[in-house]
């Protein structure tokens, strides 16, 4: 058998990690029709499956525009569209749904949804295609009666807690009913929405079958602002991140938009900060701290690499710890992903030293924020410069404002401590 190479052991340790950090959530699909017609859909649902087996709770949102489209066209039915004023739903599409319509969009939602059923059968993981939808009709709006158009009046939260216990996957179609029993044609979009709030689901999925989103991670702020250029660019995400910046506002911790057909996004965007799609985040996702000692070993497995390259002097994790309070640590999601120190020196002087990020990540600037971080420390401790001593790494120096300095300008203590055998070059920031 070949050795596991050391990227498959990191990626063991991070999809243990998330597991860890995820398991028993409650996390909300929805799933746009095209998807479902996509060759890659059995996998998806069999991922969906995995994660339902293996501690998850997992709720199914199954989009059906497209099918109920066809379904209208091959029997005639006009229906207009009616986009929602309401301020929990501002900008979700719906459409007029006569009392003749009605049963070809009961017909369209609940095929979708067996088809679902079916495939996590084939996965033997129990499902459910309940009535947790509480509706009520949207009435007459402007003059147009939108009959059986509805919007959620409730979310059955209680019946879906059960059915999430017992290991199940509940699927919601697009219908809702009224309590008298009336069926309602109630946006997929809004379903959810409200179920995503109404259980407190950790993690909204918007499961699409487009390309070309990949903005990495957006703050709701960055979302609002993206969607008024998509707007004025009729960018083709709206719908996505509408709804992705309304889960957000709504407490929805992580809104994931990723591309439905490609192999394995759902475990690729869950079980990687890198992920496979965009994430829309409320909450705070990187933060940069003092080192505990707990995480000695994480940044000693981040320094190793540097260290037996020559970039970085080798540490100890004895050296680290009496020097602890100088390290700071950038944390993503609960794991360490870079780490950086700031030592102290006479002379108003600090030095930047022992900057490592996760090669896995090199990408999303960690290095940047971490001495980005250190040297707005060393301003806050009233330091008039900071330096650091480098043999390979000058130009990312420089890129980020520091100039070559000599070994002469450095304090006195540290040009006795001098490497002359290194031969490291100096590079300074005035502050």
């Amino acid at each position: 058998m070949d050795n596991i190479s050391w990227s498959q052991v990191d990626l063991i340790r991070e999809v243990f990690h998330y597991q860890s950090r995820f398991e028993g959530s409650t996390m909300v699909f929805k799933i746009d029709y095209p998807v479902t017609e996509d060759p890659c859909f059995p996998g998806l649902v069999k991922d969906l499956a995995l994660l339902a087996k293996t501690g998850f709770k997992v709720i199914i949102v199954p989009g059906v525009k497209e099918n109920i489209d066809v379904l209208f066209k091959q029997h005639d039915i006009e229906s207009a569209c009616y986009v929602s004023n309401d301020a929990s739903t501002q900008g979700i599409s719906v459409r007029v749904t006569s009392s003749q319509a009605i049963s070809y969009v009961e017909m369209a939602a609940f095929n979708v949804a067996s088809r679902f059923m079916t495939f996590l059968s084939g996965s033997r993981v129990d499902a459910l295609i309940g009535n947790f939808v509480r509706a009520r009709g949207l009435g007459v709006i402007n003059g147009v009666d939108t009959e059986h158009t509805g919007t959620v009046d409730k979310i059955y939260a209680d019946s879906l807690g059960r059915v999430l216990n017992l290991g199940m996957v509940p699927i919601l179609p697009c219908i809702g009913w009224s309590p008298s029993g009336k069926p309602y044609n109630v946006p997929s979009d809004e379903i959810a929405l409200a179920v995503s709030k109404a259980l407190g689901a950790i993690k909204l999925f918007i499961v699409t079958a487009q390309k070309g989103l990949n903005y990495t991670k957006l703050t709701p702020k960055e979302t609002e602002a993206l969607i008024r250029e998509e707007e004025a660019a009729s960018g083709l995400f709206l719908r996505e991140l509408k709804l992705g910046l309304m889960a957000s506002q709504a407490g929805v911790h992580r809104v994931h938009i990723i591309d439905g057909r490609e192999d394995g996004a759902v475990l690729k965007e869950l079980y990687s900060n890198l992920g496979a799609g965009t994430m829309i985040y409320n909450d705070e996702h990187d933060s940069i701290r003092v080192l505990h000692s707990k995480d000695l070993p994480d940044i000693l497995r981040l320094m190793e690499p540097l260290m037996q390259k020559g970039i970085l002097v080798r540490r100890t994790l004895e050296q680290i710890q009496e020097k602890k309070n100088d390290y700071s640590v950038l944390e993503i999601d609960g794991a360490i992903r870079a780490c950086g120190a700031l030592h102290d020196w006479d002379e108003s002087q600090g030095e930047i030293a022992a900057v490592a990020t996760d090669p896995m990540y090199t990408d999303l600037g960690l290095g940047r924020q971490i001495v980005g971080y250190l040297v707005e420390k060393a301003k806050k401790s009233k330091k008039r410069r900071v330096f650091v001593l480098t043999t390979q790494t000058q130009d990312w120096f420089e890129s980020l404002g520091f100039i070559e300095a000599t070994v002469e300008s450095l304090p006195e203590q540290k040009r006795k401590n001098y490497d002359q055998n290194r031969k490291s070059k100096v590079f300074a920031l005035d502050l």
